[in-house]
């Protein structure tokens, strides 16, 4: 049977980090097992993976010669990307603003479309007050689409006299061919959105359900948290003051995280190439191929991180486990279920305990239970720093993470 999901399971171990912060500047924490555990949300993570700069970013994904357009999340699109483009057009600011509202007015439902409150109007340099042009919300909206929309206020806004003529012009759009048009768009939503999906706030945009599932990492160890204190010396004070310029503490929490993420390879290929997602086997895959290709390398190399300058938390995983199936998908985090501890319990002597290694063998045997019960029905490859003979044994064969990466692209492609 043609495998329907790429499950990628990974191991990074980092020292001394605040990867993520709460609402309190603590490191995130969940309950698991019966264990604190130290966590990185899944935001997080897809946000470091969305904007990655590196070779394998996905905003440098070349089609046709030119790259795929990302998403815009921001409050202030229509401003930036409507508004001040008709402005550099030497359209009047006036005429600018009305356009721009009536676009509003027609992609966003009524009560949705601008913050309460009002904003100094610097384009005329009047000081009046004037209502803004920022949703109260952020939005996920592609620039394929914002392009469009940009081209409807230009041609409302052509040949208009006054402003009552570009809103006279603006009649109708909510109800004409906009909705149609936009959602015809092939990867309107941004490429970024056809992985992670994005939320609507109307049914002008089309919907775009995330075709990659990401689960909040956790340690596989009860968490580890230290206070650390540091302080800032006022360098400019005088011989007779003592005490620093400034205290204070920050939290640290070393760890060895289990990360999960699931591809829906059906649903991926429908976002991107704008089929039907019974029809995904017969479209064109290259593209979906080459986003998994660089999704293999993002999860395994780039870092999310509060305090970067302070605590560099740069780490690179220590295993990509990945699994190629039609059956419905299931996450390995029971295997970590009871903690693994941080040290021998038979010694008080902690020297020769790795606790990398427990995880591999918690791995391993879950995994051969899992199988037990089960049956084995996913394809299983794994590029892995210093493993185990019971994981090679359960997980299969062996790569580097060039040939993991190049094997996973691979079953997008339906290639053996």
């Amino acid at each position: 049977m043609t495998a329907r999901f790429l499950q990628i399971h990974t191991l990074t171990s980092y020292p001394a980090s605040l990867l993520n912060r709460d609402d309190v500047g603590f490191a995130k924490r969940v309950p698991f097992g019966g264990a604190v555990r130290t966590r990185i949300s899944s935001q997080c993570l897809k946000r470091h993976w969305r904007t990655a700069e590196d070779e394998n970013a996905l905003g440098r994904i070349e089609l046709g010669g030119d790259l795929v357009q990302m998403s815009v999340r921001s409050r202030r699109t229509f401003e930036r990307f409507v508004y001040e483009p008709l402005k550099a057009d030497g359209i009047e600011p006036a005429f600018a603003r009305a356009a721009t509202e009536e676009i509003l007015r027609a992609v966003l439902p009524k009560g949705k479309k601008r913050k309460n409150e009002s904003v100094e109007a610097s384009d005329e340099g009047n000081g009046a007050e004037e209502t803004p042009l920022r949703t109260e919300q952020v939005t996920v909206i592609g620039r394929p689409e914002v392009e469009y929309l940009l081209s409807i206020a230009r041609r409302i806004v052509g040949g208009a006299k006054d402003e009552k003529a570009v809103r006279k012009a603006a009649e109708g759009l909510s109800k004409g061919d906009l909705k149609k048009n936009l959602q015809a768009l092939v990867r309107g939503a941004g490429i970024d959105a056809a992985l992670f999906g994005r939320m609507t706030t109307g049914d002008i945009f089309a919907r775009c359900d995330a075709a990659i599932h990401v689960a909040h990492a956790f340690t596989v160890h009860d968490g580890q948290f230290e206070t650390d204190y540091f302080s800032a010396i006022d360098e400019l004070q005088g011989p007779e003051e003592t005490g620093s310029g400034h205290i204070n503490t920050s939290e640290l929490s070393p760890g060895l995280f289990y990360g999960y993420i699931v591809v829906d390879m059906p649903l991926l290929v429908s976002n991107l190439e704008g089929c039907g997602r019974k029809d995904w086997e017969s479209a064109d895959r290259a593209l979906a191929a080459e986003v998994i290709r660089r999704l293999i390398h993002l999860v395994a190399t780039v870092s999310p991180g509060a305090k970067l300058g302070a605590t560099a938390p740069y780490a690179h995983a220590s295993m990509v486990l990945v699994e190629a199936g039609a059956r419905q998908p299931r996450s390995l985090a029971n295997a970590f279920l009871r903690p693994v501890p941080l040290r021998r319990m038979d010694r008080c002597c902690v020297n020769g305990y790795d606790v990398l290694k427990g995880a591999y063998a918690a791995l391993a045997d879950y995994l051969s239970e899992h199988d037990q019960m089960y049956g084995r029905h996913e394809e299983r490859q794994i590029a892995v720093q210093n493993p185990l003979e019971q994981l090679l044994a359960v997980c299969g064969e062996r790569q580097h993470l060039d040939g993991l990466a190049a094997w996973a692209a691979a079953r997008i492609r339906g290639q053996e």
